[in-house]
């Protein structure tokens, strides 16, 4: 079936599964899911274990998964995590589909997840699809003026070649890019992670598994959310 989508929104079941009356109970499940999670146990059979427990629908099983980390991912990650004043002059490389989905769907009103290691992430899902939505253009418009208070040289947006419109996202990201005067290079790349992970510069992604392997990082979508997007509905589940 074809995507159709024009917002990146909720899920239509988001209000029930993420109402005020279900987070203390999330927050138990993320709870305990640290504890084992810090005590090593393997984390597929952890969440099933936690999911199972606390009856979870499967996106509250998601989302807990998505926030919840141990102690020593959380401290490497904060480690290697740099902040805005350090990127004056200097080049930021981005994992494209990573930052964008999340402004986007922090527009549209969907649910942003407040992560245990200080990133904010969605529940938005492309499956090797991307469909350019409403937010797509004003969300670009916030990290571009996120990116450019911050005074970085030049970006380097990297996108998935294997996920179809990718080229067509490239040519309007040049397009806003030229128009707005901003020093933009979008790439399409088969694999963002492994060439993000591989480089020197700074990077900006919420990827746990890049945040532990990169030289640096920084936390964009999570500023450009909080600092412009005063209506993002953010569930943080270590309250």
């Amino acid at each position: 079936m074809p995507d159709t989508r024009s917002h990146r929104g909720p899920h239509p079941e988001d209000h029930r599964l993420f109402a005020p009356e279900t987070l203390a109970v999330l927050r138990e499940a993320a709870g305990d899911l640290t504890w084992l999670l810090n005590r090593a146990y393997p984390s597929t059979a952890a969440q099933k274990l936690v999911g199972d427990r606390y009856q979870l629908a499967a996106r509250q099983r998601t989302a807990v998964a998505r926030c919840v980390c141990s102690d020593t991912e959380m401290i490497e990650r904060q480690r290697r995590q740099v902040p805005g004043e350090t990127l004056v002059g200097r080049p930021l490389l981005l994992d494209g589909y990573n930052v964008l989905t999340t402004v986007e769907a922090a527009l549209a009103g969907g649910v942003i997840l407040a992560a245990r290691d200080g990133t904010l992430r969605d529940m938005a899902s492309m499956h090797g699809s991307f469909r350019r939505v409403t937010e797509t253009r004003p969300a670009l418009e916030l990290i571009g003026r996120t990116l450019s208070g911050l005074g970085v040289s030049h970006c380097v947006w990297y996108l998935d070649r294997p996920v179809s419109n990718s080229g067509r996202l490239k040519t309007a990201m040049t397009e806003l890019a030229h128009e707005k005067g901003w020093s933009w290079t979008v790439e399409l790349v088969p694999n963002p992670d492994a060439v993000l992970i591989a480089r020197d510069e700074t990077i900006a992604t919420a990827d746990s598994a890049v945040l532990e392997r990169c030289r640096a990082w920084y936390n964009l979508a999570r500023d450009t959310v909080l600092r412009l997007v005063t209506t993002a509905r953010i569930v943080d589940l270590e309250q």
